[in-house]
């Protein structure tokens, strides 16, 4: 059997008292459990307090980024909107100038661009009517298409500055513009659409 080693202390013992043995109380061991057993109540109860006070600080935190992330939904929510009805009327912009463009220029067609030219026209009784060369030779020899009405006099030229299916009206107060481009360019506006890239 090895000798038992001695037992070194770091700092001197306090309020330490010898007894001899048998000295002991009779219920020392039950002592010693109610210390336990109260020093494990205590731990379960701190315990207890501190996961309650922790589920309570998480739970706080979820509210926080719950209501963050409601409103940042309800923010959210009516720019998305917005968004949508922007890129839709684009979009609607955007398939109506294909859709012109594609349109074929026929002899009616240019007929029903210079009746609804000279619809806007007042006052006036003298035009010059301003067609795209192609135009021009498609209405030559029916201009009687245009509608004259009785003491109208109107002067068909050409010009290359107006573009297929458009015209432009001249008279003695003014030029109506009935070119596609510039019918397309005043939708454009009224729409609110940046003219840049349409």
């Amino acid at each position: 059997m090895k000798p038992l080693e001695p037992i070194r202390f770091t700092q001197p013992l306090r309020e330490v008292h010898l007894t001899r043995a048998g000295t002991l109380p009779r219920d020392w061991e039950e002592q010693l459990c109610a210390a336990d057993l109260n020093g494990y109540e205590r731990g379960v109860i701190d315990g207890e307090k501190a996961l309650s006070e922790q589920l309570l600080r998480q739970r706080n935190e979820l509210i926080e980024l719950h209501n963050g992330a409601v409103e940042a939904l309800r923010k959210a929510v009516p720019q998305v909107v917005e968004q949508s009805e922007e890129a839709l009327i684009t979009l609607a912009f955007e398939i109506a100038q294909k859709l012109v463009a594609e349109l074929p220029v026929t002899r009616e067609s240019v007929a029903a661009t210079v009746r609804d030219a000279l619809s806007q026209v007042e006052g006036s009784t003298e035009y010059t009517i301003q067609l795209n060369p192609e135009d021009f030779a498609l209405l030559e020899n029916h201009t009687s298409l245009v509608g004259i009405a009785p003491g109208q006099q109107m002067h068909f030229t050409t010009s290359r500055d107006v573009s297929r299916g458009g015209c432009l009206v001249q008279t003695r107060f003014g030029i109506i513009d009935a070119r596609r481009e510039t019918k397309l360019a005043r939708i454009a506006e009224s729409l609110g659409l940046v003219e840049e890239g349409l």
